[in-house]
């Protein structure tokens, strides 16, 4: 689905040429894939089928061709997810030949281990089933798509972030990377997450895929959709409980800015039908998109500080 690369990216420049921030942030990220392909065992994509995953991926195609990406794929299922971002991943999976794991959050609920919140989302119940299927898969560098632009908690995230035998994260244990040197080193049962976008921002990554011609599912673009307001958002109706008696749907032309649970992810209304379009509504945008857009990172100041710690991202 997404174009097959035609050279190497981070081929010496001509004489007298300079880097672009794009081919500079690129060059950066090919850097830490390979780094990583290089220094652990058992690395793995977390892909959901949002833009961030998708960039990533398409730089892991970049970094290792002409041969294969050398790891698997990684989705955490909800099972609140869109139907058309599932699609969009199969469909990605099977034109490119790669392995998919999927952790379901069901079955840690049918297990006992979470319980369903009276919100009906599951978004923070991730953390059981992505410690679960990286125990189980002895997967010991896990790539995230997390940017320092998005919030608080990843502003201040290294690039190698140790998390423990718990897969959780500690302040005190994190290392300095002064001259973009990684260090992977950990101990049996730990792990390293790993963020190659860390120093991409939202307007970055659009730009990105303006560039490579990357496709993405059609809820980044304007649609007719069915949605209720909520807490200042748009959410879409599902079996995961809304809308509520006291919620009317409506037909809203709208976009995501971002991809995650239903139940947490709103919509934004938008007339953007292209790729230039979004860039020139996300450059005069004011709000991150996780801010605009996230139910679940406005449950407290320190909402996605807490998940953190406990081995969400």
């Amino acid at each position: 689905m997404t174009p097959t690369p035609t050279l190497d990216p981070v081929e010496a420049p001509a004489a007298g040429s300079r880097l672009t921030q794009l081919d500079a942030l690129e060059s950066e990220a090919i850097h830490v894939m390979r780094e990583v392909a290089g220094e652990f065992e058992r690395p793995v994509l977390l892909f959901s089928g949002g833009k961030d995953s998708i960039v990533m991926l398409h730089l892991a195609r970049k970094a290792f061709w002409p041969a294969s990406v050398p790891f698997a794929l990684l989705h955490v299922d909800t099972g609140h997810n869109f139907p058309e971002v599932l699609a969009y991943r199969d469909a990605t999976v099977a034109e490119h030949h790669l392995r998919l794991v999927v952790a379901h959050v069901q079955d840690a609920i049918d297990d006992g281990r979470v319980a369903e919140r009276p919100d009906g989302s599951r978004n923070a119940l991730q953390t059981v089933p992505l410690l679960d299927a990286i125990t189980a898969n002895r997967f010991d560098a896990v790539f995230g798509g997390g940017r320092r632009d998005e919030e608080k908690a990843r502003a201040k995230e290294r690039v190698f972030s140790l998390r423990d035998e718990f897969g959780q994260w500690d302040p005190r244990r994190q290392r300095p990377e002064l001259w973009d040197l990684y260090n992977g080193r950990h101990k049996p049962g730990e792990h390293v997450r790993v963020f190659p976008l860390s120093n991409w921002t939202e307007l970055d990554v659009w730009r990105y895929i303006e560039r490579e011609g990357i496709e993405l599912p059609a809820i980044y673009y304007t649609h007719e959709r069915e949605v209720f307001l909520r807490d200042g958002m748009w959410l879409a109706p599902g079996g995961w409980g809304g809308p509520r008696s006291d919620e009317v749907l409506e037909t809203r032309t709208v976009r995501y800015r971002t991809v995650g649970d239903m139940s947490c992810t709103g919509a934004v209304e938008s007339t953007a039908a292209t790729v230039a379009d979004v860039i020139a509504e996300v450059a005069a945008s004011r709000l991150t998109e996780r801010g605009a857009t996230r139910a679940d990172d406005r449950a407290s100041e320190a909402a996605m500080e807490d998940r953190k710690r406990e081995g969400y991202f």
